[in-house]
């Protein structure tokens, strides 16, 4: 065999060596292209969460606040009410608060939302039991003079700006 006889094939499996390198070269690139759209999703579905994480963070504060027994007192106060039907009307406000909120567990720290649960308790305990040491005859502006008088007396028997400063370090550290 002559060498322009063994040229041929060797022309022809450069060339075939080429293209298919070329081939396999575009398809990686390709493949490439095709996984970053993925990874930029994954950062948009991790900043939607983190927004969401955020909003819930920013509504349960509102609830503290909401819930506070000085502002739940302002807001909701009817004059010519009993203590007994003011108590009724005060920890229907709190149950229902909470529960209009109570979706944003899943988005929160357990902490965090066992902190909201038990500023809940706590303040409903505080009116019930004042609420019990009121005569019968008691009035609804009674209960709410007894419940602000106490908490003047003991302020930390307040949970509520303690909630409301772990909410907002943990939305803050969400932030970071």
């Amino acid at each position: 065999m002559s060498l322009q006889e063994m040229i041929w094939p060797i022309v022809i499996a450069v060339l075939l060596g080429g293209t298919l390198a070329f081939l396999f070269w575009k398809q990686r690139k390709d493949a490439k292209k095709v996984m970053e759209p993925k990874s930029n999703t994954n950062e948009s579905i991790s900043a939607v969460t983190q927004q969401l994480q955020l909003q819930a963070y920013e509504r349960l504060i509102l609830l503290t606040d909401r819930i506070a027994l000085s502002n739940l007192i302002s807001r909701v106060n009817q004059p010519g009410l009993s203590a007994k039907e003011m108590q009724l009307l005060l920890t229907q406000s709190i149950r229902q608060e909470y529960e209009y909120n109570v979706t944003q567990q899943i988005y929160v720290s357990a902490e965090a939302w066992e902190a909201v649960r038990s500023l809940k308790d706590q303040n409903m305990l505080i009116v019930n039991q004042v609420a019990s040491f009121l005569p019968a005859e008691a009035t609804g502006q009674d209960l709410n003079r007894s419940i602000l008088e106490m908490l003047m007396q003991n302020p930390k028997a307040s949970l509520h700006n303690i909630v409301a400063d772990v909410l907002s370090f943990e939305a803050k550290k969400l932030m970071k």
